[in-house]
């Protein structure tokens, strides 16, 4: 079964935010998915006002 967990990258090692169920030495595959906030940055623009109540508006919790 996948092993879902949020990573930061710092001074070029990946650090999960949680512990992870893993043996000492163990090799895994990891897929690399970006937030959609960070793929979609940049790719429009509008004012701060209409920004605002895009972020209000239910579905976005």
């Amino acid at each position: 079964m996948p092993i879902l967990s949020e990573a930061r990258y710092e001074n070029k090692i990946l650090k999960p935010s949680r512990d992870l169920p893993l043996r000492e030495g163990e090799s895994v595959i990891i897929e690399i998915k970006r937030p959609v906030t960070d793929r979609m940055y940049g790719l429009f623009s509008t004012d701060e006002k209409t920004a605002d109540e895009i972020i209000t508006l239910e579905g976005w919790d």
